[in-house]
């Protein structure tokens, strides 16, 4: 996603500067004014070729999710216990053992110390903090309660690392088991192939076609073998480019969703997704206009995060955040169902918690669902592949074998 460097003025007047990420200029505009930041010029940061090469360092040490939880737990207890955040950080610091967070836990406390308030400490760090962090900080900074604030931050990341751990165990057996079936028939393709190639060439006889195709197929690959490995990475690279492009990355997004098999599953974690993390902003404190921009960003796909920000403008025009959001036609009657009795009764942060909760139950089974679906399919799948290479090289040896019994 594009990365938008800013300069702005927060309420209390002072200069802050940073960088947001968001598919279009107008998108990253509309984040900064929910964070009452007053824009004083807005550019697209431009990535040399050592920026690039710098992201895909695949041994570049990053902020993880687990960092941002125990970070969070343990700053609860301390600013619990009456440790200054200052002093706080500082031993937080020390413990630390990604060298990333390290780096960033210094510069925070160096901010802090300096003047600056918690939130605007944090929010020059988007890379290790996301904007739901910050504005549940900012809430807590304001109210008085950041420990209470921290709490519900540790909890709510850890139930979110959940729920993406189910759907990479959902994604990473079939991916695992392809890619090995892949690797042992190019191998049959490009080793075992030629010898028996060798071999039919003595026969004197033509070839049955299957064993001709897989025979012109082995000595594609043979010739190509650099530009057959090289497809792959090439095809990832081009599905990037274009996935970076706003509407490339809108169409693969809506396409997601409507994928058989996976569409469904990915709604779900969206829909759950979605409702925890306005359920927390929301019990949090947080108005509700900055929650939805939070919200909106964290959503993971540019159809979802479309529709939330419509549903924001519309609530920004004094509708209820149901209505708007029973227009986008992602989110199921249910859900619209239990956000508007939410609405009603001054509940919304318990009811999206409860929408939360049954989607992630519903998650568990899909996924676990999808899995046993699976697991027989990509078996079969390698089955049928290896079969017909073994059918198509046996071919000419039973053909040998009639011949030779008609002749005696």
């Amino acid at each position: 996603m594009p990365l938008f460097v800013f300069k702005a003025k927060n309420p209390s007047g002072a200069l802050t500067e940073g960088t947001v990420e968001a598919a279009e200029l107008h998108l990253a505009m509309e984040r900064l004014r929910g964070q009452k930041l007053v824009v004083l010029e807005i550019n697209q940061k431009t990535q040399n070729l050592l920026d690039v090469l710098k992201n895909l360092n695949p041994l570049k040490p990053r902020v993880g999710s687990k960092d941002l939880v125990i970070f969070s737990r343990q700053l609860s207890t301390l600013v619990s216990a009456g440790v200054p955040i200052v002093q706080g950080l500082s031993i937080l610091e020390s413990q630390v053992e990604n060298p990333a967070f390290k780096t960033v836990l210094l510069k925070i406390r160096e901010d802090i110390e300096s003047g600056l308030s918690i939130t605007d400490a944090l929010r020059k760090h988007p890379q290790a903090f996301p904007n739901i962090y910050v504005s549940m900080i900012h809430a807590g900074e304001i109210g008085g309660i950041l420990d209470t604030i921290l709490e519900r931050l540790s909890s709510y990341l850890e139930a979110a690392e959940v729920l993406r751990a189910k759907v990479k165990g959902a994604m990473m057996y079939p991916l695992v088991v392809m890619t090995i079936a892949t690797a042992v028939t190019i191998f049959l393709l490009t080793v075992v192939i030629p010898t028996f190639k060798t071999i039919f060439s003595g026969f004197g006889a033509e070839l049955p076609l299957p064993t001709q195709v897989l025979i012109s197929l082995s000595d594609f690959l043979r010739s190509h073998i650099f530009l057959v490995l090289a497809a792959p990475f090439a095809l990832v690279y081009l599905f990037k480019r274009y996935y970076r492009t706003p509407g490339g990355k809108e169409k693969m997004d809506r396409l997601s969703l409507r994928v058989p098999l996976f569409g469904p599953i990915l709604t779900k974690v969206a829909i759950a997704k979605f409702s925890r993390t306005l359920g927390t902003l929301v019990k949090s404190g947080v108005p509700i206009m900055q929650a939805m921009d939070a919200v909106a960003q964290t959503a993971g796909n540019l159809v979802i995060e479309k529709a939330i920000l419509q549903a924001r403008e519309s609530v920004r025009e004094g509708e209820r955040i149901a209505e708007p959001l029973k227009k986008s036609n992602i989110f199921p009657p249910m859900v619209i169902q239990m956000i508007a009795v939410g609405e009603e009764t001054g509940n919304l942060d318990t009811m999206l918690a409860k929408i939360a909760d049954f989607y992630d139950q519903e998650v568990d089974a899909a996924v676990k669902g999808l899995t046993s679906m699976i697991e027989p399919l990509v078996i079969v799948f390698m089955g049928l592949i290896i079969g017909a290479i073994v059918i198509a090289m046996f071919l000419p040896m039973f053909e040998l074998g009639d011949l030779a019994s008609k002749q005696g």
